[in-house]
């Protein structure tokens, strides 16, 4: 067994990891906190978000009017 994939279990729901713990999981209507573990996880994966903590680095935009003011 791959320790990259999910552990192999005839006619049981799909295995997932965790996207905040990485622990396995069951992705299915059971799991009332799918894709997460639990509702901790799930309420910490909100917290994140709401601290821009998955924020893109990006350059700000450039306003195209200054430049024509300036050249």
């Amino acid at each position: 067994m791959n320790s990259a994939s999910a552990p192999e279990r005839p006619g049981a729901p799909v295995r997932v990891r965790c996207p905040r713990c990485q622990t396995w999981t069951d992705f299915s209507p059971v799991n009332r906190w799918r894709p997460f573990c639990s509702d901790r996880c799930r309420t910490a994966d909100l917290g994140a978000w709401g601290r821009e903590d998955f924020r893109l680095p990006a350059r700000p935009p450039q306003d195209e009017d200054a430049d024509d003011l300036l050249g």
